[in-house]
């Protein structure tokens, strides 16, 4: 194996990492001692760094390969000596952003050739604006009255359609398509993604069904990221938007028309239909369905499997087909298990 590792880390020392995510070193004379890596701490190779956040890790503290790990104040006892020690409220996020300083590539996707600029293999429609520092690789097509915002990268096979509008800093994945979207600053759109299809529109009736044109845009904000294989389609007669900060996971299904507010997630599988309206902070589970034309209030969260078949008072709690406040569902779960368990020993004291 010539290369073991996809992405090539950038040592730091303690002290820039310290400094870099607000962390408190209770060590200060190891400040210049050298990261090279990182690792989860059950498993952390020698020059690492890690973290703990979560109790049910504590036991692997003493075990540990890391130079140094992230942990709140209230676990700082229990690091050995011989492990330096990042105090941090929030460790996890600490260790992200140590993280995308070892490794800047890996945050992102990256042009698969390294190089920089446009290839010679691209198609640049002559009324297209690009920014500079704009990289379009070989394979992408650019549609005529395209705009690319400075710093962002079109990767291998990617199509921008007519007139779209890309920000700054922003990557498109490798055979992913964007039309008709004005797409924001420091997003990222993962290999596959789909942006602005048409949605699945038809006035439905005897004889067949007849298909309604979409005539709406997609509008992306700034620090959204879309996963690989998930679908945003154009609004029909209204614009689909998905919020500042929103991060949708792989092989998720946004409808015509959804708007999703600011910061939300929305895990692997999940779908939304159209004119379905989400709040901010919104946490939607792994393949969850929520039906169209309802809304969901700021910071309501969606269990995994769930159907939501009405609208979400802001902040709640709910998980089941049909969904049911969080409490309700646990509740009938446990009648269920204890009838099914009352049923199996009735059956055993007839037999």
């Amino acid at each position: 194996m010539t290369h073991p590792s996809f992405f090539d880390p950038k040592p730091l020392s303690l002290g820039e990492i310290a400094a870099a995510t607000g962390a408190k070193l209770l060590n200060p004379k190891a400040s210049e001692r050298t990261i090279k890596t990182a690792g989860p701490v059950e498993a952390a190779p020698r020059d690492s760094i890690s973290f703990i956040d979560n109790p049910k890790y504590i036991s692997h503290l003493e075990s540990t390969g890391a130079t140094a790990v992230f942990c709140q104040e209230k676990y700082a006892d229990r690091v050995p000596d011989n492990v330096e020690t990042l105090v941090h409220e929030q460790p996890y996020k600490a260790y992200a952003a140590a993280l995308t300083m070892l490794y800047p590539t890996a945050a992102r996707p990256q042009p698969a050739t390294g190089e920089r600029g446009i290839s010679e293999h691209a198609y640049i429609a002559k009324s297209a604006t690009l920014e500079s520092d704009v990289i379009v690789e070989a394979g992408a097509v650019i549609g005529e009255g395209v705009s690319l915002g400075r710093g962002s990268h079109i990767l291998a096979g990617a199509v921008i359609g007519t007139n779209v509008q890309i920000g700054r800093n922003t990557t498109v994945g490798v055979n992913a398509s964007v039309l008709h979207a004005f797409v924001g600053n420091n997003v990222i759109l993962h290999p596959g993604v789909r942006i602005g299809q048409d949605g699945f529109g038809f006035a439905m009736g005897p004889g067949g069904h007849r298909k309604v044109p979409q005539i709406g845009r997609v509008i992306i904000q700034d620090h959204v990221e879309i996963g690989a294989n998930s679908t945003v389609d154009r609004g029909s007669n209204r614009d689909t938007v998905i919020g500042e900060g929103t991060k949708i996971d792989n092989l998720v299904q946004i409808g015509h028309n959804v708007v999703i507010g600011r910061h939300c997630v929305i895990v692997g599988l999940a779908g939304v239909s159209g004119s379905a309206t989400l709040g901010d902070y919104v946490v939607v589970a792994g393949q969850a369905g929520i039906v169209g034309h309802i809304k969901i209030g700021d910071g309501a969260q969606v269990g995994g499997g769930s159907g939501v078949h009405s609208n979400i008072k802001p902040g709640a709690k709910v998980m089941g087909y049909p969904s049911v406040p969080f409490r309700d569902w646990v509740k009938s779960t446990m009648i269920i298990k204890s009838l099914v368990a009352q049923s199996k020993k009735g059956e055993e004291d007839q037999s």
